[in-house]
């Protein structure tokens, strides 16, 4: 299935703060029995509303992506046509390392994360803040290369292009069903430790 984001914007005002939650609640309506989502999943219908923010990449290396599907607010951001190029275009020189190692983790763990970045600052690059939301999907193959993601912004873009360094880093592992700990439950009127006694 191929799907395609809308067209971008003419103004320089970033997007609002919204889109990881929404995002993230719709990857988890996908989790058959909470697994992984595919890539054949995917219906742009259940995100029209922040269909411009989203992107999905491939992993080309350890801890590197390259987007195969981006949005078009990551093109107003970073001044660039984000489709084919890594992720790690829109992090400055000394955030890409810890983007990597993030990335890295979501893939192989699995694990969602979410990271919490400012832009640099300079004239005619005003205060810019943003969360990048960060998920584990399928390939249509089967193989867990791709990643699902959410870049939501609060400040004005400015003058491109911007980019970030990571604040802060909040990732979730993800357990998979067969590893989850059985609920414990108790007969009523049945004790639950047994004194056995022995007499010499």
């Amino acid at each position: 299935m191929v799907f395609s984001f809308p067209g971008g914007s003419s103004g320089r005002a970033a997007k609002p703060l919204r889109g990881p939650a929404e995002l993230r609640a719709y990857w988890e309506g996908l989790r058959r029995g909470g697994g992984i989502p595919s890539r054949a999943d995917l219906d742009p219908r259940g995100i029209a509303g922040v269909l411009d923010r989203v992107f999905v990449g491939e992993r080309i290396g350890t801890g590197l992506i390259r987007l195969r599907i981006a949005g078009t607010a990551l093109t107003d951001i970073s001044g660039l046509e984000m489709k084919g190029l890594p992720l790690s275009v829109l992090f400055l020189p000394e955030a890409r390392a810890r983007l990597a190692e993030v990335l890295e983790r979501v893939l192989v763990a699995p694990q969602a994360a979410e990271l919490h970045l400012e832009a640099e600052r300079s004239i005619g690059r005003p205060a810019l803040s943003g969360r990048l939301l960060l998920l584990p999907l399928h390939s249509n193959g089967g193989a867990r290369d791709l990643v699902l993601g959410c870049l939501a912004t609060e400040g004005e873009t400015g003058r491109a292009p911007r980019r970030f360094a990571i604040a802060r880093a909040v990732e979730e592992a993800l357990v998979p069903p067969e590893a989850r700990p059985l609920p414990h439950r108790s007969l009523p009127g049945r004790p639950h430790l047994r004194l056995v006694h022995s007499a010499d």
